[in-house]
Formats: structure tokens, C-alpha cells, sequence
């Protein structure tokens, strides 16, 4: 019996082709992307400045040999590090993505695609110093902002479809897809480049879920992004000294991703690369918390004041919802820690009933220990509405509903409190971009003093002026003096 294979190497997979095609050739013609992916930057920077109060977010951060400074280095924001794009990628994004506050794409599966920031940013401030100091053409900060609307679409459309968690992987693959593509193309990568670059990002290792689930939840579900983004510009700058790629990574009989890791299933794309993605963006606007959950605490705290002078009178809290929640963020038991907090739905509803408010303060050990917060986890019952886990998947809704109704000992009950679409989704962005940044003010002021928390208002604040403003000086206005 023969054992030989067929060593001809095939024709690069579809989809890597397409997405190559997408990150060297497409134009972005749509202001709205342009305008979300603005304010898509401030958030996603705000966030990230508001991690560096937690010690276990920057006992992280810097560079991986003590006192390392690297010569046009990239910057990491709010801090004095100057490090190699690979390193300042990983404090990037670990920043952007500790406290569970920057944007949510919800369908199949889900995740955050400005946690590619941390890799496009530490490239474009590495390649702008360098241009520079070399009296070369620096990138300028609307090249920034087509990288995000390039590498969110990436993300979001393969998310559209294709569910990694249910085979037990790590949404942070698409983010490791999606910064290799475009930060190869910002390197000057070719076609076939690109194409080399992003087939060693599928076949790379992948996490497991396991840190974002019972009974297991823990940090690395905040770090697990900046790992992502940082081995996407390894990847890159790998590819670019000539390391080879795989034509037939996706697709290999036996041995490629769709065999060994996708239970043999084909990874579906069904809408072309365009600017979908940044345009639906969510926000996470008011409340730092595992998106699924954002409509429940709105309803938690409009029914704040009608309860909390009658907390022990509480005989049930019935939380209707949809089946991702139920999936990801129904926990019952201990929590053990502010990552398991935050992805609990129970926990978040309780400290809005109790408190009336939601921020990141609340999911630390101190707030946690209040004995009312686990007897009113004990009182909820969670329910799925198909209609509400239908309206999640329709493309064109994109709803995120959550209701709760109270019910008390002596038999009366509050309104059925419901809320489809939370604060950040698209249908109330006129509603939610001055509370957006109201929130990247308090953010920045939350690290700078007054005199350079002014200078990134007004650099930020046109659009026009900030796409025009090279990445360099831009990375300047956020370093800690």
C-alpha cells in the first residue's frame, strides 16, 4: 500500500487571496467609517489610559528587559516606554483591552477589533519615527484610521459567520488574523506578502477559551488581545526578511486549520471586505462590562430608584435575555476575581440595582465582598427570548435586548423594563457620541495634567486636523513627561 502524497504546492486558499486583494487595493469611500474609526481611536486610547490606575494591568507593561530603550521606538500611551513595535504592540493593547471598555462586534462570534490598535499603532508610530530620521515620508494619522476600518471589517466579517467559540477557541485568532494583514500591507508587504504573512496567523497556536469561562475566568482574557496583535507584527516583520508562507493552510486535507481545529466545517465569508464593520461598531459607552449584558445593566439602573429602598423585600428578579448571554455570562457560585465579575451577568445587574451606577471600581475585591450582591445573584432567574436571540443575528437589526422585571414577597412587581439596542449600538449613535466623549475627557484627564490633556483635546477634536496629523507627533501628545 502506498503511503506517498501530492507535494505540488496548490494556489494560495480563497480567502487568503481575498483578504490580501482587500488591505492593498480597496479605497475606503465611506465619512461615516472615517468618523466612527475617529472616534473609535479616542475611545479605544481612553480606555487604555484608565487601565494604568490598576497595578495588575501595568505590572505588565514595558519593556521585557528592564531599562530596554529602543531608538525610534514606538510610544506607549499615558507611560514614558519607548519599545520595539512587537513589545509596545503587546502594552498596547493590554491597556486598550484590561477593563473590558473598548468596542464589541456581536454575531456569531464575537470580540473587539480595536484591540488591533495596539499592533497598528506601535507599526505606524515605529515606521513614521524611522521615515523621519531618515528624512523619509511619515504616515499620517488618517493612514492609522484606514488600518482600523481595514482590520475591524476583517475581524467582523469572518465573526459574521464563523463561530471559533463553539469549537473552543479564543476569539483573539481574528485579531491575530486581521493585524497581520494590514500591518504587513503598512510594512510595504506585496500580495503575495501578505498572503505569506496571514497564513502563518491561522496556522499559529491558538487560545483556548479557557480563561474567560468558569471556572477558570481570569486576566488573561485581558492580556490575551495585546498577545494577539504583538505576534501579528512578529509575524509580519518575519515575513518581510523572507520567512515562507503556506499556500494551503486553511484548506490542507488533515493538516490545515479547517481539519484540525474547525471540526472540518469550511470558514464562511458571504459579504465582500468593505467598511460594514466600523460603520456598526459598538460602543461600550457607559459601563465597563462584557457587552451581552450592557442592555440589562441600562435596565438595572432605570429600576435602581424604584427598588433600592426595597431590597429585602425582593422575591425574584426574572432577566430575560439571549442565548449568547446565557452561554457566556450566566454564572452562578463564586467569583473569584474582577475578570470573573465582569463577565457575569448576575454580578452586573446586582451592583447596578444596589448602586444605581456601573464602572470598574465596583468589580475590585473591596465592593465584591458586600454581602447584598451574592443574596441578590441568588434571586434572579434567567430565561431566553428566541425572538431576542433571533433580532442578535439579524444582520440588519443587530439588537442586543435584555429585559428584567422585579417581583416582591408581598406579590406586586415593577414594568417589565426592556431595552433592545444598548447606548453604543448605531441606531442611537447621535445619542451616544457626546457621552462617548465625555468619557475619552474624564479618560485622559484621568492620567494627564490639565495643560497636555488640553493639547490632545484640540488636536483631536477636527477630523480633518487629525487626519492630517503625522502618527509621530500624534504618539507625542500621550507621552507621560
Amino acid at each position: 500500500m502506498s503511503l506517498s502524497h501530492q507535494a505540488a504546492r496548490p494556489q494560495p486558499d480563497q480567502l487568503l487571496v481575498e483578504i490580501a486583494k482587500y488591505v492593498l487595493e480597496q479605497s475606503i469611500d465611506s465619512e461615516e467609517a472615517y468618523q466612527t474609526a475617529r472616534l473609535c481611536l479616542l475611545d479605544t486610547l481612553g480606555c487604555g489610559l484608565l487601565a494604568l490606575r490598576y497595578p495588575e494591568c501595568t505590572k505588565l507593561l514595558g519593556p521585557i528587559v528592564p531599562g530596554t530603550i529602543v531608538p525610534n521606538g514606538a510610544r506607549v500611551p499615558g507611560t514614558s516606554y519607548q519599545s520595539d513595535p512587537v513589545n509596545a504592540a503587546f502594552n498596547i493593547g493590554t491597556m486598550i483591552r484590561w477593563l473590558d471598555y473598548n468596542d464589541t462586534w456581536l454575531a456569531a462570534e464575537w470580540g473587539h477589533p480595536s484591540d488591533n490598535l495596539g499592533g497598528i499603532l506601535a507599526t505606524a508610530d515605529y515606521i513614521s519615527q524611522s521615515r523621519t530620521a531618515e528624512g523619509g515620508t511619515t504616515l499620517h494619522m488618517r493612514d492609522v484610521l484606514t488600518a482600523m476600518i481595514k482590520a475591524h471589517e476583517i475581524q467582523g466579517v469572518l465573526a459574521l459567520q464563523n463561530s471559533f467559540n463553539r469549537v473552543g477557541l479564543d476569539h483573539v485568532i481574528l485579531v491575530k488574523v486581521a493585524s497581520t494583514a494590514v500591518i504587513t500591507a503598512m510594512l510595504g508587504g506585496t500580495q503575495e506578502e501578505v498572503i505569506q504573512a496571514v497564513s502563518n496567523a491561522w496556522i499559529d497556536g491558538h487560545p483556548l477559551r479557557t480563561y474567560r469561562h468558569a471556572p477558570n475566568t481570569g486576566t488573561r482574557k485581558s492580556w490575551a488581545a495585546g498577545d494577539a496583535t504583538s505576534r501579528a507584527v512578529q509575524l509580519a516583520l518575519m515575513t518581510l526578511k523572507g520567512e515562507m508562507g503556506y499556500p494551503s493552510a486553511l484548506t490542507a486535507k488533515t493538516w490545515g486549520f479547517q481539519d484540525v481545529l474547525f471540526r472540518g466545517q469550511p470558514l464562511r465569508v458571504e459579504r465582500p471586505f468593505q467598511s460594514y464593520v466600523m460603520e456598526n461598531i459598538l460602543f461600550k459607552i457607559a459601563f465597563p462590562a462584557e457587552f451581552h449584558g450592557q442592555t440589562a445593566v441600562e435596565c438595572a439602573l432605570q429600576l435602581h430608584p424604584k427598588v433600592n429602598h426595597r431590597l429585602a423585600e425582593i422575591d425574584t428578579i426574572q432577566i430575560t435575555t439571549h442565548e449568547s448571554a446565557l452561554r457566556i455570562i450566566d454564572k452562578i457560585g463564586p467569583l473569584y476575581n474582577p475578570a470573573d465579575r465582569d463577565h457575569c451577568l448576575q454580578y452586573m445587574v446586582a451592583i447596578g440595582l444596589l448602586h444605581g451606577s456601573l464602572h470598574a471600581d465596583h468589580y475590585e475585591d473591596n465592593v465584591a465582598a458586600d454581602p447584598r450582591i451574592d443574596a441578590l445573584r441568588q434571586k434572579m432567574i434567567l430565561v431566553e427570548d428566541e425572538r431576542y436571540s433571533c433580532d442578535y443575528l439579524d444582520e440588519h437589526r443587530r439588537s442586543i435586548p435584555n429585559a428584567i422585571q422585579i417581583t416582591f414577597v408581598d406579590g406586586t412587581a415593577t414594568d417589565k423594563v426592556e431595552i433592545e439596542y444598548p447606548i453604543g449600538h448605531r441606531r442611537r449613535r447621535q445619542e451616544g457620541t457626546p457621552l462617548l466623549m465625555e468619557k475619552f475627557e474624564s479618560n485622559v484627564r484621568s492620567r494627564f495634567a490639565v495643560k497636555q490633556a488640553n493639547r490632545i483635546f484640540s488636536s483631536c477634536a477636527d477630523q480633518a486636523e487629525l487626519e492630517q496629523m503625522p502618527v509621530h507627533q500624534f504618539m507625542e501628545l500621550f507621552v507621560a513627561k
